[in-house]
């Protein structure tokens, strides 16, 4: 009898596994438990995808399109899950994955995608610095990697200071987007606010600082505000849309009057890494040298 009770007992260990284990960590929507050490990652954030991949964690599954060329070996190995807004749920069911990391343009996919695996939602807010590094410690938790994330946090502070240095008394910058021959303007808390708050860009507009999603400008803005840089952003080229480049749009009589064009200091950042993968680890340190180098005339 005590042997069958034992038999049974064992039988039932067997049976029933055992227990994920978690780690709470900080995401977008506040704390939330993820799985420790999980295998099979499926990402639907370029920023996350970028991130993780600076940390070493495989990625098994991700979105159809990274458009970012740092992440093409990511694209070409993962498995193809569908797009930020359409997950490929069938793909996702068959990969079984220990956790799903949504963001930013994914965000909404949270909770349907939760009813699959665990989910977090890691977008990166316009408050982006700060919540950059939130994510990069917090996937260092998740994944075992606390002493990478510091390595990387290390690097990009550093990458950071050299720009915020270089960038010191040398005028004042505008900040715009291009969409074809559409043109917005940006400023301190804007998308991408963290290129005045952080790197310390004096704006040459402050009036437009608070607009969070850009602000409607036109050629004669632009002539009039008179800045002594112009940092650009070309959104068609980050989608990889056919359309009327960034520079052509800004080539003009007005745009040319300015001490920015005159000077040779009108600067296209690398529109993919800044707009699609802005707050990944890599993206922002690629930006940051793009900028170092020119204002230090490199």
């Amino acid at each position: 009898m005590v042997f069958r009770t034992l038999a049974c007992a064992v039988s039932l260990m067997v049976a029933t596994p055992l227990l994920a284990e978690t780690v709470t960590v900080d995401t977008f929507r506040g704390p939330a438990e993820a799985p420790l050490k999980p295998e099979t990652v499926a990402v639907f954030d370029v920023a996350a995808a970028d991130t993780l991949t600076a940390l070493g964690v495989p990625i098994a599954g991700t979105l159809n399109a990274l458009y970012v060329d740092y992440l093409d070996e990511v694209a070409e190995t993962a498995a193809d899950l569908g797009t930020f807004w359409e997950p490929d749920v069938e793909s996702l069911h068959a990969m079984a994955p220990d956790l799903i990391v949504v963001g930013s343009r994914s965000s909404d996919q949270v909770e349907p995608l939760s009813n699959i695996a665990p989910a977090i939602d890691m977008t990166v807010s316009y408050d982006t610095i700060s919540d950059a590094l939130a994510r990069l410690a917090a996937y260092g938790e998740i994944f075992g990697r606390q002493e990478q994330a510091a390595a990387l946090r290390a690097e990009f502070e550093a990458r950071l200071a050299q720009a915020k240095a270089a960038a010191a008394g040398k005028g004042t910058a505008l900040v715009v987007m291009t969409n074809g021959p559409k043109i917005s303007a940006y400023g301190r808390g804007g998308r991408f606010g963290w290129l005045h708050d952080s790197v310390g860009l004096p704006e040459a507009a402050p009036q437009i600082g608070e607009s969070v999603h850009g602000e409607s400008i036109s050629f004669e803005f632009i002539q009039e505000t008179n800045p002594d840089w112009l940092i650009v952003v070309d959104r068609l080229a980050a989608i990889g849309r056919p359309g009327e480049s960034a520079a052509a749009t800004l080539d003009n009589v007005l745009v040319r009057e300015t001490k920015a064009w005159q000077a040779g200091q009108v600067v296209y950042l690398n529109a993919a890494d800044i707009y699609i993968a802005g707050g990944g680890i890599q993206s922002m340190n690629r930006t940051l040298d793009q900028l170092t180098a020119a204002f230090e005339g490199r």
